[in-house]
């Protein structure tokens, strides 16, 4: 069996589009993959195209480790752009391999390593602006049964934290956790602190149900992120925006933090993040893919999740997100009431629905600045919330 053709399709989804991978074999089979970069999909669409074709066309797509180990070598300059590419192939090329053999990813690469899996809910907060908005909105969101909630408390803060900011941040914190006392806190930091404020604010926070707080500092800034880890007593998350498995090595042999979060989309594909928890297994360290793309890239973590034995919790942004998301694809939905089922349709266990994605077209630059104080009103999934009110 070898690959004989690589297509491509965009569709909007709110402040992202989602760009996902079809690859076509000799004999019939097709596989599936997302490549979804924010503001950057054209570019990673044209590196599929004109890059990633050029070394797929014509491999047997079983030979994983060298097609894309072949991949990662031979891109040279690295980073997020061409790593998602090949992501989103490697992804497409174990939905074939599952096809092939009749069976759900997951089993070919570990097998059910959990007895259950929870989600966590992200996404929620759109709209939002004060403390109260906060807490009401993730009243909602508890309702739908969840038991934990990551959310942005913060509005344009970068490096140094002004007070008024820092004050609003930790009166948001507060409120959602006197809102929803049951569950547990994820606190995403987006990079924006220096390590001397981050510490400060996270400091303020204990007390608080939080799980993990997420990035306090620049990604790549790991000997930073190690030393907050080190100042601050509540557990640090951090990977979303790392790329290679030499990057995971760094952040995991440093311990520079509690929770791994490679993104399965850009950080190689299933194998490679794969990799990465068994390295963080090594160090007692947890993982929990990062998620906050398209249908496609979701069902791949899903499956490097299950089959993990030193997997946390998942992200989903799946019920906040564009009312249109899931005409996308079809299959199933593996979410109901925060928890996660297991899949067991070969493959990664979904299709594309062409028909739908043309009714969604290609909106440029969709993704909005994380810098701008209304960036959260571009979160657009409402419809599931309005539902329940």
């Amino acid at each position: 069996m070898k690959i004989k053709a690589l297509d491509t399709f965009l569709a909007n989804a709110g402040q992202r589009n989602y760009l996902f991978v079809r690859l076509t074999t000799d004999t019939g089979l097709t596989g599936i993959g997302e490549a979804t970069l924010e503001w950057q999909e054209r570019a990673v669409e044209v590196l599929l195209n004109e890059w990633v074709a050029s070394r797929i066309v014509g491999k047997d797509p079983f030979d994983i480790e060298a097609v894309v180990g072949g991949m990662i070598r031979d891109q040279y300059q690295g980073g997020s752009t061409v790593m998602t590419a090949i992501s989103g192939a490697e992804i497409a090329m174990w939905d074939i391999i599952g096809k092939a053999t009749g069976q759900p990813v997951h089993r070919l690469i570990g097998g059910q390593a959990k007895p259950t899996l929870f989600a966590y809910a992200n996404g929620w907060y759109g709209g939002c602006q004060t403390p109260a908005d906060f807490a009401a909105r993730a009243r909602e969101v508890a309702a739908l049964g969840y038991r934990a909630v990551k959310f942005d408390p913060f509005r344009t803060a970068w490096k140094q934290l002004e007070t008024d900011e820092e004050d609003h941040a930790v009166a948001v914190v507060e409120a959602v956790s006197a809102a929803v006392p049951d569950a547990a806190m994820m606190i995403e930091i987006h990079g924006r602190l220096g390590a001397s404020d981050a510490v400060r604010f996270i400091d303020r926070l204990a007390g608080h149900r939080i799980a993990w707080c997420e990035e306090p500092v620049a990604p790549e800034s790991i000997e930073l992120l190690r030393e907050v880890k080190d100042r601050t007593r509540l557990p640090i998350s951090s990977g979303e925006r790392l790329y290679t498995l030499a990057d995971f090595a760094r952040l995991i042999s440093l311990r520079a933090a509690d929770v791994v979060q490679m993104d399965v989309a850009h950080c190689g594909g299933i194998a490679a993040a794969k990799k990465i928890a068994a390295i963080a297994a090594a160090q007692d360290i947890g993982i929990s893919p990062h998620c906050s793309i398209g249908p496609v890239a979701y069902a791949a973590a899903l499956h490097v999740a299950w089959s993990t034995p030193n997997m946390l919790l998942l992200e989903s942004f799946a019920e906040f997100d564009v009312d249109w998301r899931s005409t996308l694809v079809g299959g199933w939905n593996p979410l109901h009431r925060g928890e996660l089922s297991l899949p067991e349709r070969p493959g990664l266990g979904i299709e594309l629905d062409e028909v739908a994605i043309a009714e969604h077209p290609y909106r440029p630059l969709a993704f909005p600045s994380l810098w701008d104080s209304t960036w959260v009103d571009e979160f657009t999934g409402t419809a599931k919330l309005a539902r329940i009110r």
